[in-house]
């Protein structure tokens, strides 16, 4: 965990039950600064949070080691599904077609070389579709979002920086990447981790 993610499970512990609000005042920062850490400690279960009551101890109270030890050493990889990759070039039409023919959150894009540059899901493929009469011939590179550098994850990260990952960008799902070109994110695409496969994986 972070120093700010441990300060904020010690005043928990000290002032539960505790608001958003309340810990944002005590530490010095705003509530939005605090969102991401917060739904990262709640899905460790460090942390419960109860409607309109606050936050309070989770596992936590029992050691927060008990709580951690799941996710200790779970790397992306343990946890990653298969892409549905795409070409650039694809026409809309096709890639609506890759999408729910793969039975897939996200189609990942990428270029000639089959490097990564972008994602597409059904909304930004709805969005183009919408009063145009020819899909077929709008190639999914207009439809698709190119993801900051930040906004991918290689094989062996550890799985809780992947939650965390998709917390602060406020995202559903991230390719992984691997490859010489990984460093920049712009590698091959060799899986698919979404929120879905994380919370499958806690059920196992």
């Amino acid at each position: 965990m972070s120093e700010r993610q441990m300060e904020i499970v010690k005043l928990v512990k000290l002032h539960a039950p505790i608001t958003g609000d309340q810990l944002a005042e005590m530490m010095g920062t705003g509530k939005p600064t605090l969102r991401a850490d917060l739904s990262l400690l709640v899905m460790l279960r460090l942390l419960e949070a109860k409607p309109k009551v606050g936050y309070f101890l989770g596992d936590a109270g029992t050691g927060r080691e008990l709580a951690l030890k799941r996710w200790e050493g779970v790397l992306v990889q343990d946890v990653q599904g298969m892409p549905v990759n795409v070409s650039e070039t694809t026409s809309v039409h096709d890639a609506v077609i890759s999408l729910f023919m793969g039975n897939a959150e996200a189609l990942t894009v990428v270029d000639d070389q089959q490097r990564f540059v972008g994602v597409a899901t059904a909304r930004d493929l709805l969005k183009v579709t919408l009063g145009n009469g020819n899909p077929a011939a709008i190639p999914v590179s207009l439809a698709m979002n190119r993801l900051p550098a930040i906004a991918a994850l290689k094989p062996d990260q550890p799985l809780v920086e992947a939650v965390n990952k998709m917390l602060i960008h406020e995202l559903d799902g991230l390719p992984v990447v691997t490859g010489e070109d990984s460093r920049s994110n712009r590698g091959e695409v060799t899986g698919w981790i979404s929120k879905t496969s994380i919370l499958r994986w806690m059920m196992e």
